[in-house]
């Protein structure tokens, strides 16, 4: 749906297209119907020339962290479940964390954040770290961890081309959507806060043949 009816579809809500899609949404329109992104909400860890690689933030798993890695159940946010990043490789295991602040970040000050990349920058950062690592060395500059199985994945101009078409809407992500404690309910809450026309999407029925 385009911010005005009579306008072409707007993927970007008014703002002009970022350079690079990393750390930021996309959002299932609704004519999205592929089974592993309606209605879904997407956080982009990757992109640039090559494609894109990202992850399913709103879709829990229901395998337990405990079950493969116990050593993160602690640090992880309910439902601490292994989330469905995507349909790729869904043997790989990725992590994102959210820091206890912007000094956290800073390799000096805690050298045990192993894999620390930031994707949303806030006063507490979200971004992706090392599975493999001991997290016992970092359990205190992490707030909150999510723990997901595969990621989605775009060849070289296959992401633009969607977003083109009318698939996703593309929004800028903040350090609660990706590790939040109501996770089926992120592709509403995101869309309705950008008010006007999506605010509108947000209460679009997920068959509109009942409604």
């Amino acid at each position: 749906m385009p911010l005005d009816p009579f306008s072409p579809f707007d993927p970007y809500g008014g703002g002009a297209p970022p350079e690079r899609l990393t750390g930021h949404l996309l959002i299932a329109t609704p004519r999205l119907v592929d089974s592993n992104f309606a209605r879904r909400v997407v956080l982009i860890l990757d992109h640039g020339d090559h494609g894109a690689l990202g992850v399913v933030i709103d879709r829990p798993g229901g395998v337990s962290v405990g079950e493969l890695l116990p050593q993160w159940q602690a640090l992880a946010t309910p439902p601490a479940e292994l989330f469905t990043g995507g349909p790729v490789a869904r043997n790989a295991l990725i992590g994102l964390v959210r820091l206890v602040s912007r000094d956290a970040a800073d390799e000096r000050a805690t050298p045990g954040l192993a894999g620390w990349r930031m994707l949303v920058d806030a006063d507490r950062p979200v971004g992706t770290v090392d599975l493999a690592a001991d997290p016992t060395s970092m359990a205190g500059s992490i707030v909150a961890a999510r723990l997901f199985s595969g990621y989605a994945g775009w060849d070289s101009g296959q992401l633009e081309m969607e977003i083109d078409e009318g698939s996703w809407y593309v929004m800028r992500a903040e350090a609660r959507d990706p590790i939040s404690a109501d996770p089926e309910g992120l592709w509403h809450r995101v869309l309705k806060r950008q008010g006007g026309a999506l605010a509108v999407v947000s209460g679009f029925p997920s068959d509109p043949t009942l409604n």
